[in-house]
């Protein structure tokens, strides 16, 4: 069913206070589906239909709502009935709808909580946003080295509707010190009487608490793990990273990087449910950087209006070699911004990098140049087609390795390598090609610069 079909038809049962067609609907398809035609709501009318379902379903549809809604919804519910659905959602969807609350909503909700509850909820709450302590969850197995297969098992299987997975159990000593991991596989094909200790994996991948996040996703995708476990600094379990929490973390990561390379300031929420306000102002900065950024090529151009006044035909070709510089600074941008966030290079690897580029920048700017040298002879002779020739292969080159370079520097000063793409790049080489040309032309043609 269509989102339209199926928003239709739970207000059709809204407005009749239809249970039973709510939960047939539910029953039909994912709950992440199913939330986002809730989500279509307004928050009172999303949240009387979800006081339709269980409570086991209200939580599970209520965990794949858009976060400002799930703030929304919470703000308007009784305390009771709020810690009631806090009981039944994940550990970490409780710590991130718990930040989602207002401080006075943190303190009214917090007594309603069983006190383990709300010990985890606000120890998991507490981590910085974008590490693995704030991504994690306090849902997961642990078994002792000393036990039989045969118990753990029988743990595992009590435990098991109560965690986010079972699949990678980890092997804990006395003060929860991670000592070792074995696999659900691995102990359902060993003998009930072997011990845990002889054949768990004591060689284990794990992150601590402040890692980043995307140094959790990068080792999960690296190892093709299901969970990672995070230690605090004393090498204690706290919890552990799931692939589908990395997911999300790679989808966010990857959402901000294009924002930022389009020149916008990451947004809060989804472009479909950014205010106006919000938009403005994740935007209206970088316009006015740029703008001030591109009257350096107006500078440019005026410094050098005698060589234009001198040779008109000069004008035809800057949209022409501005535009190549900038492509070819952007191309190089691009390729650079995402070889850093996956890790591909790194900025020990700059020379070599920088090395490489020039040669393949030199040769793109040699095969353009040949491109416009006959356009420049039939617009304005000899002279010009040198000047054109000349300025393109120069422009192609200082934009492509101005573009490969400013990632590098802005990583060195600990700044998103993604501002470095589009616009960004585009001003700074438009502004130096515009240099370039004139100054060309001015040598070439005999005039004062």
């Amino acid at each position: 069913m269509q989102k339209a079909e199926l928003f239709a038809t739970l207000s059709d049962a809204l407005a009749v206070s239809d249970k039973h067609a709510i939960r047939a609907e539910l029953d039909q398809m994912h709950a992440a589906d199913f939330a986002l035609a809730v989500d279509e709501f307004d928050a009172p009318v999303a949240a009387k239909l979800l006081d339709l379902l269980s409570l086991r379903d209200h939580a599970e549809v209520f965990a794949y709502l858009d976060p400002q809604k799930q703030a929304d919804i919470a703000e308007g519910m009784p305390r009771n009935e709020l810690a009631a659905l806090f009981s039944q959602m994940e550990s970490d969807e409780r710590a991130d709808l718990f930040n989602q609350l207002s401080p006075e909503q943190q303190q009214a909700l917090l007594p309603g909580l069983a006190q383990a509850e709300r010990e985890d909820v606000r120890r998991l709450a507490s981590y910085p946003e974008k590490t693995a302590g704030a991504m994690m969850t306090s849902d997961y197995a642990t078994l002792r080295s000393h036990w039989p297969v045969r118990k753990a098992l029988q743990r595992l299987r009590l435990e098991a509707p109560d965690k986010e997975t079972i699949y990678q159990t980890y092997v804990i000593d006395g003060d929860r010190h991670l000592v070792g991991t074995i696999s659900l596989r691995e102990l359902i094909l060993s003998n009930p009487e072997s011990l845990v200790a002889d054949i768990m994996l004591t060689e284990v991948l794990y992150v601590r608490v402040d890692d980043d996040q995307e140094e959790v996703s990068d080792k999960i995708r690296h190892y093709d793990l299901l969970a990672l476990p995070v230690v605090d600094s004393a090498d204690r379990l706290v919890g552990i990273c799931t692939y589908d929490d990395a997911m999300d973390a790679v989808v966010a990561e990857a959402t901000e990087d294009a924002q930022k390379a389009g020149s916008v300031s990451a947004l809060e929420t989804t472009m479909d449910k950014v205010g106006k306000w919000e938009l403005y102002r994740k935007r209206i900065g970088w316009l006015i950087l740029l703008v001030f950024g591109s009257l350096l090529s107006g500078a440019g151009i005026a410094h050098f209006e005698h060589v234009i006044e001198a040779n008109v035909a000069l004008v035809f070709f800057m949209p022409l070699l501005v535009g190549a510089g900038g492509n070819a600074g952007s191309q190089a941008a691009a390729l650079m911004v995402r070889a850093l966030a996956t890790g591909e290079v790194e900025l020990k690897d700059w020379f070599g990098v920088l090395g490489r580029e020039v040669v393949v920048a030199g040769a793109l700017g040699l095969t353009m140049g040949a491109v416009v040298a006959g356009l420049g002879w039939f617009r304005g002779g000899e002279e010009i087609a040198i000047v054109v020739t000349a300025a393109m292969i120069c422009v192609v080159m200082v934009g492509s390795l101005i573009g490969l370079s400013l990632p590098f520097l802005l990583s060195k000063i600990n700044l998103d390598p993604a501002t470095a793409s589009g616009p960004l790049v585009t001003t700074i080489v438009d502004a130096t090609g515009m240099v370039i040309y004139l100054g060309f032309a001015a040598w070439v043609l005999g005039l004062s610069v």
